[in-house]
């Protein structure tokens, strides 16, 4: 299964009709917030795959467009506070926002961040009860405490998400909110069995062991006439 994690900035290549060549062997597509519902769609709509996401700080519970209103991207899954089995047999769960720092939206503080992991502990051993594992996937938009963070306070990591992942030890743990700019800052970081991604632009990932469901036919699109 190859899975297409995105996160922060929007990407040309990714917004552009070349989506269906050069990325047509995604199976799955993971958001890690702060991008617009159109992108995702158009992501969503090019690909033909689920897509699942968390929003981000600067993402808000409502976009306002032409059609009016829009609690959510069309088609996509939400994971916040949710643990969900895929089709695939995939185990995946996620968080929205980050740590609290002014009074804007999908903000919390690591009590906040506790409770939310706390209360998702016994989906968790569900899992391990039912399927022999707790999680294979991991998906926030802020990254855990002292792995990839930063020192500022709107960029701290999450203490919660560290103790999900030491404890529960998925396979990945996908984050964005942590921009990257140069060619030689850390993106990804192996945290004992878990591998944490930073998925700032986007990050293609082959996940081992999970039979992708069959998928429809595509018909790429070459580039645009003139």
């Amino acid at each position: 299964m190859k899975i297409l994690a995105i996160s922060d900035e929007e990407m040309g290549i990714l917004y552009s009709p070349h989506i269906t060549r050069r990325f047509h062997e995604v199976d799955l597509v993971i958001s890690c917030g702060d991008l617009p519902y159109s992108y995702l769609e158009y992501i969503l709509s090019m690909l033909d795959v689920p897509l699942l996401y968390v929003r981000g700080n600067h993402a808000g519970q409502v976009e306002w467009t032409a059609q009016g209103e829009r609690l959510s991207p069309w088609g996509a899954v939400d994971l916040h506070q949710r643990i969900l089995r895929l089709e695939s047999g995939l185990l995946i769960a996620g968080f929205e926002g980050c740590l609290q720092y002014n009074y804007g939206r999908n903000q919390y503080s690591q009590s906040d961040y506790w409770s939310m992991a706390l209360g998702m502990v016994p989906g968790l051993l569900y899992n391990k009860l039912r399927y022999g594992r707790y999680l294979d996937i991991l998906v926030t938009h802020a990254p855990p405490w002292k792995i990839q963070d930063r020192e500022d306070r709107p960029h701290q990591g999450i203490r919660a998400f560290r103790w999900l992942i030491e404890v529960f030890k998925p396979q990945f743990h996908f984050h964005g909110h942590i921009h990257l700019y140069r060619q030689d800052e850390v993106s990804e970081t192996r945290h004992g069995p878990t591998r944490v991604i930073n998925a700032y632009g986007f990050r293609e990932i082959n996940l081992e062991g999970f039979a992708a469901p069959p998928k429809p036919i595509r018909r790429f699109h070459g580039p645009p006439r003139e």
